[in-house]
């Protein structure tokens, strides 16, 4: 795995460095965010995942986020932060992050989380394949469909009533594609966190309540709400009796 490790502490960095060196990972770091954006845009293809902390020097994270979404639109970002808003979690995920860990962190834990979240990557990106293949063979363009719904995996795209569901992360993508592939039925927070995130055991339930909120409010812009709360269990998606 080559994983870039956006980080101004460099105390912080050189810990994490022994971790990834364990892991046989293939590590690299940048110390503020001028030099993330150059050392990411020289090759954007061969980066598998990237840890951007929030607060650096020139470039901030969010600036970075931003720059990074531009040239890529699937490679995994974990942000770090010390900010323990939500006002900054939802910022971080509107401009593409997939995950948030708060500092301090415990090194174990950020190693499970890049692990899972790549893990998670890996298998999206085999799904997509599996699902074009599908598409190709049904002559169909669109792999999940209900009863005003639609959404390809080829494409990334998503339709409610016709109009496209515009701006989606691919975290978002997929949570929508995994509660709409399966209408009505009720997830809770951790299965979301498992089938979404590939989290077991070091998954933070307030992840999906912020990309359900994001997601809910680009579904807003073109239809009816078709995400759902179930009180005291989880989400759905149900758009059987919604009218445009």
């Amino acid at each position: 795995m080559k994983i870039l490790m956006v980080e101004d502490n460099k105390s912080v960095s050189e810990m994490m460095s022994m971790f990834f060196l364990k892991e046989q990972w293939d590590a690299h770091f940048a110390y503020d965010g001028n030099e993330a954006v150059e050392q990411f845009s020289a090759d954007p293809m061969s980066w598998d995942i990237i840890t951007l902390d929030l607060n650096l020097p020139g470039l901030d994270g969010m600036q970075v986020a931003q720059k990074i979404r531009q040239l890529s639109k699937t490679v995994p970002i974990i942000m770090l932060t010390a900010r323990d808003s939500e006002s900054d979690q939802v910022l971080g995920l509107e401009l593409g992050a997939d995950d948030y860990v708060t500092k301090p962190f415990s090194p174990i834990t950020l190693i499970a989380r890049v692990k899972a979240l790549h893990r998670r990557a890996e298998l999206v990106e085999e799904q997509i394949e599996a699902d074009e293949q599908v598409e190709e063979a049904a002559n169909s363009d669109y792999d999940v469909q209900t009863d005003h719904f639609k959404m390809s995996s080829k494409t990334r795209e998503a339709y409610l009533f016709d109009e496209p569901v515009l701006d989606l992360t691919p975290k978002e993508f997929d949570l929508l594609k995994t509660l709409a592939k399966n209408p009505r039925q009720v997830f809770s927070r951790e299965q979301l966190l498992e089938l979404v995130w590939d989290y077991q055991y070091f998954g933070d339930e307030r992840t999906v309540d912020a990309h359900i909120k994001k997601l809910r409010q680009k579904i807003e812009k073109v239809g009816p709400q078709v995400i759902q709360t179930v009180w005291g269990v989880g989400y759905k998606f149900d758009d059987s009796e919604v009218k445009r």
